[in-house]
């Protein structure tokens, strides 16, 4: 029995270990295609480019409008439950923009990003693994990562700060919704605490993490689509593990990230 363990314990880590420098290959491979120059005929298609920010950014906007919304009116509610007992209502307003900037928009749009557009791409390409269109643009002498991944990966690098933008904004605003029609709490006085208590690094802090969340999701997507076996069942397992492990992967570079800007000096 201890043997057997011992035997899962080392291929289950056998196994990341590969996984990991697969998408780390993937990575470079992706940087190669973006690099080798944006007007050559083998760099990375404009056309596909555009196509994927549409469908990554401005097809996502309508969910991370209404999720971040929400959440900014309920962060506000909450705090202010604890903070009327000290008398410091007014510091809603600096809750929540410091929280949306720096964590909750971030992660939340993230994680939004990654069920929604993750998954999809994992299904697309997993399909075109299974039905092996992968295999006919090699015969094309079309390379899979320079024609499916690198559009991809760039798509969402672009796009997701600038859904993190807009899910900051949002975020507040559904604050400043509680705050002056429940709180009591004039416009002019939060939206002067607002500004006084948010800082650029604050809004700099999240950009960073949304950039690394994006390679994060678009990486491990285009990985397990493109390394997806056994046919219909194949294609859902992919997708299923794209998704956990993205999840998974965000709040990790989160904690790490937050603990770097903490010990960091301003």
């Amino acid at each position: 029995m201890n043997l057997s363990l011992f035997e899962s314990i080392g291929g289950g880590t056998l196994s990341l270990l590969k996984e990991t420098a697969l998408v780390i290959k993937l990575f470079f491979q992706t940087l190669y295609w973006i690099f080798a120059g944006p007007f050559k005929k083998k760099a990375v298609s404009r056309k596909s480019f555009f196509a994927q920010t549409v469908f990554a950014g401005l097809d996502s906007m309508v969910i991370v409008f209404f999720v971040n919304l929400f959440i900014g009116m309920v962060l506000a509610m909450q705090s202010a439950y604890q903070l009327e007992q000290m008398g410091a209502t007014i510091y809603v307003a600096a809750l929540v923009a410091v929280s949306m900037t720096r964590e909750i928009g971030p992660v939340l749009t993230s994680l939004v990003i990654a069920g929604r557009v993750g998954a999809a791409i994992t299904a697309e390409l997993a399909t075109m693994k299974v039905t092996e269109q992968m295999e006919a643009l090699e015969t094309l002498s079309l390379n899979p990562v320079r024609y499916l991944v690198a559009p991809r990966f760039l798509a969402l690098l672009f796009m997701l700060p600038c859904l993190v933008i807009l899910g900051n904004i949002v975020g507040m605003y559904g604050g400043y919704l509680i705050g002056t029609t429940q709180l009591h709490i004039t416009p002019g006085l939060y939206f002067d605490t607002t500004i006084r208590f948010l800082t650029l690094k604050d809004i700099n802090t999240g950009l960073l993490k949304s950039a690394v969340f994006s390679m994060i999701i678009s990486l491990i997507a285009c990985h397990k689509g493109i390394s997806t076996e056994g046919g219909a069942e194949g294609v859902g397992r992919s997708t299923t593990q794209s998704v956990v492990t993205s999840f998974i992967l965000i709040i990790l570079a989160d904690a790490v990230l937050t603990l770097i800007f903490y010990f960091a000096k301003s």
